[in-house]
């Protein structure tokens, strides 16, 4: 009885990352079944992992979360219904492996007894023949493999994650995350940054509607809005009222730069951070009933006692209802010098947006360079942030060039280069040289043409680096910038 894993729950039981997994699938070092890892081929695969505990996956997770502000997660019971749900399917796959386990019982015992009929007339060639399967068979099934103790252990874990975590995959995009705690499935999707499509967020507009194909999900929540029966008959449901029962398939439709709707809200200040004198983050939190949509790398016109002024937002859509902006202090910039001199936690700020179709190619799998010129970091951050949640890209080099202001997160760069091997951080110094600089860096590509390259920073730095890249090998289609 063959025992097959999803790659994602394969990543959590050994502790690599996907991209990791992908290639050890590409150079023929791990073989799959329609995206599935058999459970010999794993334990041949990873013969030193360490089965009976997650310790060091979840040490890595807890320095990426931190690494990028989100918060890290108490492994929290599901909901009551959602668990004894998934306790249940336990239980039935325990029942049914019980019943097979008999029934192989039966079958030995009946071929124990023929080989005992068949014996009486046979010749003594044949009788030994006979005699020696029936003794191979008894040996074998007395003997206990020698990998019994990881097999068991690594089906116990895995069964462990299943119970505290169900795998979702969205058609047709082939996004997947996972539904942790007492998640719903828009929640979970949004927090592993899925853009999913959605409105309300409470059960009143219908806009975050799925189609179930494959699993179980359970309401969690009460929704005011009405599925007809035939949406219902086709297994439609909403995403922000639904938990997953185990691992799930939906339909789904995963929003663009260009399908989110502009959006105008009043978000308090949590906090002003001052990195330097000439740098600041303004962290906002967004009202419960009106968190706001938006992609990693747009940006977002801010208003405040007379003054407003348009920057690139630093979080994460991930990050729930944190927006962060990071501001540089500009004397023609009446924002700026409010944030430095007049605004304290609680003041109301009118946030509209988002504007900007700098975003993530989140298709994409091909190797990263993300180029930050200055504060031009801010948005660069962000798409570092949602890329680290979806784990897709192959690997992510930063380079960020400093300007006056210098490198106010410095710290944070290295954390993040700390806690994933798949992310490089090359901090370069304040320099009048930009060309020098970006030649510099270019010069460490010589196979550009497989990467994407995301750059922000001012019109005149981007048109030095887009030309450097292109001549240098880097297709056109692959230069994604946002000036400020």
């Amino acid at each position: 009885m063959r025992h097959f894993l999803p790659l994602s729950r394969v990543t959590r039981l050994v502790g690599i990352s996907r991209h990791a997994l992908q290639e050890l699938i590409r150079s023929d070092a791990l073989d799959t079944f329609d995206g599935m890892v058999e459970l010999n081929e794993l334990m041949r695969a990873f013969p030193d992992a360490k089965w009976e505990d997650d310790a060091e996956f979840r040490r890595i997770t807890e320095i990426k979360e931190k690494a990028f502000g989100k918060r890290v997660f108490e492994r929290a019971l599901p909901d009551k219904e959602v668990l004894a749900a998934r306790l249940f399917e336990l239980g039935n796959e325990y029942a049914a492996t019980r019943a097979l386990l008999m029934h192989y019982s039966n079958v030995l015992s009946w071929l124990d007894e023929k080989i005992d009929e068949i014996e009486e007339d046979q010749s003594a060639e044949t009788r030994h023949a006979l005699h020696t399967v029936r003794a191979f068979i008894v040996r074998h099934l007395a003997e206990i493999p020698p990998d019994a103790a990881k097999v068991q252990a690594v089906i116990a874990q895995e069964r462990i994650l299943k119970i505290m975590s169900a795998h979702v995959t969205i058609k047709p995009s082939g996004h997947e995350f996972f539904v942790e705690s007492n998640d719903t499935l828009l929640e979970a999707a949004l927090r592993a940054g899925v853009s999913l499509n959605y409105g309300c967020s409470n059960g009143n507009c219908g806009e975050c509607r799925a189609r179930l194909i494959s699993g179980e999900v359970k309401k969690v929540h009460a929704h005011d809005y009405v599925l007809s029966q035939a949406e219902k008959d086709t297994g439609v449901f909403l995403m922000c009222s639904c938990a997953a029962v185990n691992d799930v398939v939906i339909e789904a439709n995963v929003a663009g730069a260009l399908d989110i709707q502009m959006q105008q809200l009043a978000a308090k200040v949590k906090s002003v951070e001052v990195f330097n004198p000439q740098v600041a983050a303004l962290h906002l939190l967004a009202p419960r009933s009106q968190r706001l949509r938006f992609l990693a790398g747009q940006s977002v016109r801010l208003s405040a006692h007379g003054t407003s002024g348009q920057y690139a937002i630093a979080s994460c859509p991930c990050e729930e209802r944190h927006i962060e902006i990071q501001v540089l202090r500009k004397s023609d910039d009446a924002f700026s010098e409010l944030l430095f001199s007049g605004l304290k936690a609680n003041d109301s700020i009118e946030v509209e947006g988002p504007y900007g179709e700098f975003v993530l190619e989140d298709a994409s799998a091909r190797p990263v360079i993300f180029v930050a010129f200055g504060v031009g970091f801010a948005p660069i951050k962000s798409l570092i942030q949602h890329a680290m949640s979806l784990d897709l890209a192959e690997a992510m080099d930063l380079h960020w060039l400093a300007d006056g202001a210098g490198h106010y997160q410095n710290n944070l760069c290295r954390a993040w280069a700390d806690a994933l091997d798949n992310f490089t951080y090359v901090p370069h110094a304040h320099s009048d040289d930009v060309e020098t600089t970006l030649a510099k860096i270019v010069s460490d590509y010589p196979d550009l043409h497989r990467f994407d390259v995301y750059a922000s920073g001012t019109a005149s730095q981007l048109q030095i680096a887009r030309d450097l890249f292109l001549k240098h090998g880097l297709p056109e289609q692959h230069w994604l910038a946002s000036s400020y």
